[in-house]
């Protein structure tokens, strides 16, 4: 939808284009999968006589909403056979502070992926996207009243998602750089110093590529789990590495032997690391490729 063949009436759909795919970022938990729903409801709206439509924002929101509910139940049988733990595609943020149209953290993301299809969908259109329940109810083509249970059932569930705590950007990028370079050399006393009494540790290889199958919990197993990878003969030395920032946690891009890319972010509370997702599957990761170009 760029370049020679955008016409001038697609300045409509361009205008409310980043908010489309933060609903469809947030359904699916999958950068390319919101990409390319949002390109489908692209193609619709060519089809759409626009002069028909008074509510542009509202009309594509539910467009891609149904869209993201169908991908949800295709793909039912995948997720609910996902080898490990489940975590989003990592989306790139520029600083501590992007919010891309509210929360991307990843509690969130994993709090919304133990809800079904119309649960995530109701919460997020009503709660995050501040749609009344007769919005919702066109949208999920349900009853008000049934819209409002599933409202509630979804609040009880991400009611328990701890609060998003901001790190300002300097200290958020030099402890990511500490532990990154304390966890690939084993070095238990920094990594003692860095991590939380409580930390727990995330992993996510999809099957394709070793990564835990449970968290690791606890300080001590976490420093043993690094000190354990570093003391591997196999383990490397050399790294192409970058700190950025992955749904507004500092985190650490870099490559591994084989080319492959692995995402290391990290939650960061009163100074200590306290949460570590590490994202290792190929399939969610040859994005961030071009972070260490």
């Amino acid at each position: 939808m760029t370049g020679s063949d955008q016409q001038p009436e697609d300045q409509v759909f361009v205008d409310v284009q980043p908010r489309l795919f933060a609903v469809a970022y947030r359904m699916l938990g999958s950068v390319s999968d919101a990409e390319d729903i949002v390109q489908d409801a692209y193609l619709r709206w060519r089809r759409v006589d626009i002069d028909q439509v008074r509510d542009v924002t509202g009309y594509l929101i539910r467009v891609v909403t149904r869209l993201c509910l169908d991908h949800l139940r295709a793909t039912r049988a995948v997720r609910e056979t996902y080898p490990g733990e489940w975590l989003p595609e990592p989306l790139i943020t520029q600083d501590a502070t992007e919010r891309l149209d509210r929360d991307v953290s990843v509690a969130l993301l994993m709090a919304l992926e133990r809800l079904s299809p119309l649960e995530r969908a109701a919460f997020l259109l009503h709660d995050v996207f501040e749609h009344s329940y007769d919005e919702l109810s066109e949208a999920l083509q349900r009853s008000q009243s049934s819209c409002r249970q599933l409202v509630s059932r979804a609040r009880k569930h991400i009611e328990q998602v701890d609060p998003r705590v901001q790190v300002e950007r300097e200290q958020g990028e030099e402890l990511a750089k500490a532990f990154f370079k304390a966890a690939k050399s084993g070095d238990t006393k920094h990594l003692t110093a860095l991590l939380a009494r409580d930390v727990q540790m995330h992993s996510d290889g999809g099957g394709k590529i070793i990564a835990t199958l449970n968290p690791i919990l606890g300080r001590d197993k976490v420093i043993r789990f690094f000190a354990g990878l570093a003391r591997k003969p196999s383990a490397p030395q050399d790294y192409t590495w970058a700190v950025c920032w992955l749904n507004g946690l500092p985190a650490i891009i870099n490559r591994e032997p084989g080319g492959w890319v692995q995402a290391t972010s990290l939650k960061i509370e009163e100074g200590r690391i306290a949460t570590i997702y590490i994202v290792r599957n190929p399939d969610k990761t040859g994005h961030l490729m071009k972070l260490l170009c």
